[in-house]
């Protein structure tokens, strides 16, 4: 009989990465900030979501971490109130396409690090994320 050996729980959730990756815009002010507070190393992988796009599987994954696609979903995204998406009742399908089909809809940054994920630029996600990185923020 084989022996059973169990898999780090992102790889469980089917998540495509197998390193830390921080999915950021490399002109955003904020993702700049944060970076720099990180000082991420060579064990996380910076992420243009603007030159690279985010696959399905890496959505489905960050999803499968967050919760809910509505949780990495950016309501202050210019496009927001262009497309008129603020007065529309969105469902968890659509915030799947929209992030799919515009970068600018995945909150920024979002932080995939030992498995768990961290997202947008609030102190308590930037705090969380460095506390995985075993830094101080």
């Amino acid at each position: 009989m084989g022996q059973y050996r169990t898999k780090p729980y992102a790889d469980r959730l089917r998540f495509p990465m197998k390193n830390n990756t921080i999915f950021y815009l490399p002109n955003c002010g904020t993702c700049k900030r944060i970076l720099e507070t990180l000082k991420p190393g060579k064990e996380v992988v910076l992420r243009d979501i603007k030159s690279s796009s985010i696959t399905e599987a890496e959505i489905d994954g960050m999803k499968n971490l967050a919760g809910s696609y509505e949780a990495l979903f950016s309501r202050v995204a210019m496009k927001y109130r262009q497309l008129g998406l603020d007065k529309m009742e969105l469902k968890e399908a659509d915030y799947r396409r929209l992030m799919l089909e515009e970068y600018t809809f995945l909150k920024r940054p979002t932080m995939v690090i030992n498995g768990q994920i961290f997202v947008g630029s609030a102190k308590k996600s930037v705090e969380g994320a460095a506390a995985a990185l075993g830094k101080k923020a």
